[in-house]
């Protein structure tokens, strides 16, 4: 029976999606597809283009005012920060909702 599973963060940037996530551990190398969701350990402005494609941010680190909020915030993208092991607990391509506001992201189990 599938299930949901919720993992828990700190809302960084307010508003709510729903897509497949994408998790990328190298930025140079990595194809976020219209509305994935960008899922990884932390960012720094090399991130910053696959901002452009992806539809809200999750990471596993993280501060209010670090380079992946920021920037969310000023796209206008939902963002939670600080979700541990979001990499590992998160699968490719799996459909998860991102509540910046409450600082959730909502897996199927």
């Amino acid at each position: 029976m599938a299930g949901v599973g919720v993992l828990r963060g700190v809302g960084a940037s307010a508003g709510r999606v729903t897509g497949r996530a994408r998790i990328v551990h190298e930025p140079g190398r990595a194809r976020v597809e219209p509305g994935e969701i960008l899922v990884v350990a932390t960012t720094d402005p090399g991130w910053t283009p696959l901002f452009l494609t992806a539809a809200a941010l999750v990471t596993e680190t993280g501060a209010i005012m670090a380079h992946g909020p920021t920037v969310a915030r000023e796209y206008g993208m939902p963002a939670v920060i600080s979700v541990p092991g979001a990499t590992r607990l998160i699968t490719d391509g799996q459909v998860v909702t991102v509540d910046g506001a409450a600082g959730t992201v909502t897996t199927a189990l």
